[in-house]
C-alpha cells in the first residue's frame, strides 16, 4: 500500500508536469502501484486542486470502450474502465457548437468524441439503468482533449488513473433536455447510435474514425451505472450527486491533434447537433 506521503509526492509531480506540459517516467516502473494506490494519488490531487481554488463539477469515465483495451497497457491490455474528477477549470460549453482550444503546454494531445450527461438528482444507491436514466437532466455532444505525461502513450491503467485519467479539457455542445418518454428507452437508443469523427485542415477534410454506442460498455448508460457502483466501494470519494456532469467515454480511439486542425463529430439516431473544435 502506498504511503500517504508518497501519494502526495506523486500528486505534486503530476500537477507540475501538467502545468509545464512535460513528460514523466511511468510511475508503475518506479514502484509497485495497485489500483487502490492510483486512486489514493487521485484523491491527493483532488484535495490539492480544491485547496488551490478549483471546484469539482463531475466525473470522466475512461477506457469504457472495450474495443480499445487491446491498444493500451504496457505489460498487457487494459481490461477495465477508470474514472477521474472533472473540475470547473477544464470544462467549457461551446458557443453555437464550435470552440477553440489552445495546445500550449499540452503533452501529446489527442481528441476523444463522446457524450456528456448532467444529473438532475442524486441516484439511489442500488439504482439500475432505468433509475439512472430517470436521474438525468440532459445529454450533449462533447469532445475531450486528453494528454499523456508518459512517453508514446505507454502506461498501465494505474498510471492513467493517477494522471488525471489523462483528462485535459472537456468541450460540451448544446444540451438536449431528456423527456420522460425518452429516458425509458435511453439505454437501447444510445447503444444503437453511431458517431463519425472528421478532421479538416487548410488543404483537405477526411473522415478519421467512427464508433458505436454499444462499444461504450454496451451503452453509455451502462458506463454510468458501473461508475455509480464502483464509487460505493471507494468511500474516500463522494458518490454521484445531483448537478454533476458525467462524461461516459470515447466512442472512438483517441487520435493525435495539431494546431491548425478543426475536428468535427456527428451522431446518427440521436437528436444532437454536430460539434466542431479548432486547435491553435
Amino acid at each position: 500500500m502506498l504511503m500517504s506521503t508518497m501519494a502526495t509526492r506523486y500528486a505534486h509531480q503530476l500537477l507540475k508536469s501538467r502545468a509545464a506540459g512535460t513528460l514523466l517516467p511511468v510511475l508503475s516502473d518506479e514502484t509497485h502501484l495497485s489500483i487502490d494506490d492510483a486512486y489514493d494519488i487521485a484523491r491527493s490531487i483532488v484535495d490539492i486542486r480544491i485547496a488551490q481554488g478549483e471546484t469539482p463539477v463531475g466525473r470522466k469515465i475512461g477506457f469504457s470502450n472495450r474495443k480499445l483495451w487491446s491498444r493500451y497497457g504496457k505489460s498487457g491490455p487494459i481490461s477495465h474502465a477508470i474514472w477521474s474528477t472533472l473540475f470547473d477549470s477544464t470544462v467549457e460549453f461551446a458557443m453555437d457548437n464550435s470552440a477553440l482550444h489552445k495546445l500550449s503546454k499540452v503533452a501529446q494531445p489527442r481528441i476523444e468524441p463522446g457524450l456528456v450527461f448532467k444529473l438532475a438528482r442524486t441516484p439511489e444507491p442500488d439504482t439500475d439503468l432505468i433509475g439512472m436514466a430517470e436521474c438525468l437532466e440532459w445529454m450533449a455532444n462533447s469532445f475531450e482533449v486528453v494528454s499523456s505525461p508518459f512517453r508514446q502513450w505507454s502506461f498501465e491503467a494505474t498510471d492513467a488513473v493517477a494522471a488525471f485519467g489523462l483528462h485535459r479539457a472537456l468541450v460540451v455542445g448544446e444540451p438536449k433536455m431528456l423527456s420522460r418518454q425518452g429516458r425509458g428507452h435511453l439505454a437501447s437508443v444510445l447503444a444503437g447510435a453511431s458517431l463519425s469523427l472528421s478532421r479538416s485542415t487548410a488543404d483537405s477534410t477526411a473522415l478519421c474514425a467512427a464508433g458505436l454506442g454499444s462499444d461504450v460498455s454496451d451503452s453509455p448508460l451502462h458506463a454510468m451505472v458501473s461508475l455509480h457502483r464502483q464509487l460505493r466501494s471507494q468511500p474516500q470519494f463522494a458518490p454521484l450527486q445531483a448537478g454533476e456532469l458525467i462524461m461516459t467515454g470515447s466512442w472512438t480511439d483517441a487520435l493525435p491533434v495539431k494546431r491548425g486542425e478543426v475536428w468535427s463529430s456527428a451522431f446518427s439516431q440521436l437528436n444532437l447537433p454536430g460539434l466542431n473544435l479548432s486547435f491553435s
